[in-house]
């Protein structure tokens, strides 16, 4: 697969994380396979987690391709980049031809980077997780290696206004791969959430810029995000808002 563009929007990345100053701790990128294929497991905190999950596979000279709602696709600026860097168009509604593609990148030798929680969590903690990536990854005989990004909601999230002020750190945690062997998905993926539930506390508790009491750190570590059910709760209000504004412009 060629890359014309991709190298350079890392380096472009690398410039404007510079800028601002952003403190990397990255740890586990030896669980990156050199070469061939693998589902890339994410946690969702933020809009950039994209963007830094993606600095996890660096180390190995990798690229990865993350799988990211039609929406992107459809904007007349991040559209033709998406497509450009061979991401993968989401539409919801033909999930089967989104996941057909990702097997074939898989099988074909890619980096697959998915969330398995589908949208980004407003409790900051890790919400239910989809089949997808683990069916997916049996199905092209890949392994699943998650990866926790944090510190990566302090510049732009949901609810809350982005803050590029300097000097922010960002962790980057890799974990040992998991092999799905495809003879019970929703099993499998509750134990890829739980070795993932894992590596975020660890991630959270070495995280060198921790705050008690503030808006992105989880209630149970002491800060004041929403707790799961609270931020369900909010997630649930907006599907509702959102269906009523389609209503609306479609009527």
């Amino acid at each position: 697969m060629r890359d014309l563009t991709y190298p350079s929007i890392v380096l472009m990345a690398r410039a404007g994380f510079k800028v601002l100053g952003l403190r990397f701790r990255i740890t586990g990128t030896e669980h990156i396979p050199a070469t061939g294929g693998a589902v890339i497991a994410l946690n969702h905190v933020s809009y950039l987690d994209f963007v830094f999950g993606g600095l996890a596979a660096q180390p190995v000279g990798r690229l990865v391709r993350f799988m990211a709602k039609r929406e992107v696709f459809d904007h007349r600026l991040s559209g033709p980049v998406m497509r450009s860097m061979h991401h993968i168009r989401v539409d919801r509604s033909e999930g089967l031809e989104s996941y057909a593609t990702a097997v074939d990148y898989l099988k074909a030798g890619e980096l697959v980077g998915v969330f398995p929680e589908a949208t980004i969590s407003r409790a900051f903690e890790l919400k239910d997780f989809k089949t997808g990536a683990v069916r997916m990854a049996a199905e092209a005989g890949v392994p699943v290696v998650p990866v926790i990004v944090w510190g990566s909601q302090r510049l732009l999230t949901k609810d809350h206004p982005k803050d590029l002020s300097r000097g922010k750190a960002i962790s980057i945690a890799v974990g040992e791969p998991v092999v799905p062997t495809g003879d019970d998905a929703g099993g499998q993926t509750a134990r890829l959430r739980a070795t993932m539930a894992d590596l975020l506390e660890r991630t959270v508790h070495e995280y060198p810029q921790h705050e008690p009491g503030a808006w992105w750190v989880p209630a149970r570590y002491g800060g004041s995000a929403p707790t799961l059910e609270e931020a369900k709760a909010l997630d649930a209000a907006e599907r509702r808002e959102r269906a009523q504004r389609r209503r609306r412009t479609t009527g």
